[in-house]
């Protein structure tokens, strides 16, 4: 269970208790950590989704400001991470999905998406911030976890880490706000060729294309994210000042966002009973693995059944 000592005003803080989020503050290098610790299969439920919402509309709501030694400090950085070993994130909730899908549960499939994207929209525009947002991927980031990391300035990833988009493979694509991120970063091209690829691409791989911004050691994450930092620290001024500059050029805007997510709503009805068998294999793979809790086998594991379940 994770905390957050957020300042509400100029005499008081509000400590935030998190079910499936662990949290501290480093406060001599600014840097908010979040990792995602969720209680069954790694995958972004309704749960989880509720409390990064609740993460980053807090930051945004009490300026940046955390109590950390008795006095205040401002948040620089806030740091995307997993506690689940091998694993930074699987993506959306394929069970619920299917369960949707066969209802034919617009209403439904549209809440959970909206979900998804408020639970990064603070966190796309910064929470209003003159922060720099980082994801260390330490493991397996797959669908809307690999989404997930994109909404970040800066990835550092570990070099056993994969990622990728399955959807593909049950005749779907990541609605929301992979082709956003991905375009902007690589360009359209490239972006619908991963996209339509379904491949798992390797932490060097990404490192090449431009996607990884940092590659490390197994082991040397978070290491990696306090050297950054501290190299960060002699230019910071001037990079918050470009980031401000590309957003205002090109900004990811919450339309765009939810105008995607409404494709990718009519595109989850449209599909048939052989896509969501498909499907179905992701879901037994991810829940026949995760009940077990033998997470230091994981990784290969997990990209063991993904192969199995695309043949």
């Amino acid at each position: 269970m994770g905390t957050l000592e957020l300042i509400t005003n100029a005499k008081n803080s509000t400590i935030t208790q998190y079910k499936q989020l662990d949290t501290r503050f480093d406060p001599d290098e600014g840097i908010s950590w979040i990792f995602m610790n969720p209680e069954d299969v790694p995958c972004f439920d309704q749960n989880l989704l509720s409390e990064l919402r609740q993460y980053h509309e807090s930051v945004d709501a009490c300026g940046g400001k955390i109590w950390a030694d008795g006095k205040p400090h401002s948040i620089l950085y806030m740091v995307l991470a997993s506690k689940v070993p091998n694993i930074f994130n699987l993506g959306g909730q394929l069970a619920l999905f299917r369960q949707l899908i066969r209802n034919a549960d617009r209403h439904g499939l549209m809440h959970y998406a909206k979900m998804c994207i408020d639970a990064m929209a603070s966190r796309i525009r910064h929470c209003n911030l003159p922060v720099v947002t980082i994801s260390l991927i330490q493991g397996d980031a797959l669908g809307g976890g690999f989404e997930a990391a994109l909404t970040s300035d800066i990835i550092i990833a570990e070099c056993s880490a994969k990622m990728g988009f399955p959807e593909i493979l049950f005749n779907l694509f990541p609605g929301m706000g992979a082709y956003s991120f991905l375009a902007r970063k690589i360009g359209t091209v490239q972006a619908e060729k991963m996209i339509l690829s379904g491949k798992l691409y390797s932490a060097e791989e990404l490192h090449e294309l431009g996607l990884v911004d940092v590659l490390v050691e197994d082991g040397r994450g978070e290491e990696a994210v306090y050297d950054y930092v501290a190299k960060q620290a002699r230019r910071s001024n001037g990079y918050i000042a470009v980031q401000k500059a590309r957003q205002r050029f090109n900004p990811i805007t919450y339309q765009e966002l939810m105008d995607i997510t409404g494709i990718w709503v009519e595109a989850a009805l449209q599909l048939k009973e052989k896509d969501l068998k498909v499907m179905d294999r992701f879901v037994r793979s991810q829940q026949n693995l995760f009940g077990k809790k033998e997470l230091a086998q994981h990784t290969g594991e997990t990209r063991q059944n993904f192969v199995l379940a695309t043949a």
